[in-house]
């Protein structure tokens, strides 16, 4: 069996957050999704959950982070060529999300970050396969 990831994030409006998910690309898995929660698809391992606050909160007796004031978790999502990167940093942009940090290409690594409605961080980036290190001297 592949072996997965759910990335649970808290979010203030679960309609807004899905909205804005499904323009990035992901795919909302209705079997999965309801008034509290929505599953949204990124690949076949891939899926983070919107949980609004008070379901969120059933999972955790800690306090929610204020991911606007504090950082809780960077996300790195990969990309299979640049202009995908550029492409998801546009519909971030577009859609109620913002750019911390701009794109920036390094020849063999290129990418940035954007932040969703309620201040979760997704970094991004292309990596060229066929780079290596260079040899030590």
């Amino acid at each position: 069996m592949t072996k997965m990831i759910f990335v649970n994030l808290p979010v203030g409006d679960v309609l807004r957050s899905t909205a804005f998910y499904e323009a990035l690309g992901f795919e909302k898995n209705d079997a999965f999704s309801n008034e509290q929660a929505s599953a949204m698809v990124w690949s076949d391992a891939i899926s983070v959950m919107l949980l609004d606050h008070a379901f969120y909160a059933t999972f955790t007796d800690k306090p929610i982070a204020d991911t606007r004031a504090t950082s809780a978790v960077l996300n790195c999502l990969s990309f299979d060529d640049k202009r995908a990167v550029d492409a998801f940093h546009a519909a971030a942009n577009n859609s109620g999300g913002s750019e911390p940090r701009a794109i920036k290409d390094q020849g063999f690594l290129y990418g940035g970050a954007i932040e969703d409605p309620d201040g979760h961080t997704w970094e991004t980036m292309w990596m060229d396969k066929e780079w290596t290190l260079p040899a030590a001297g």
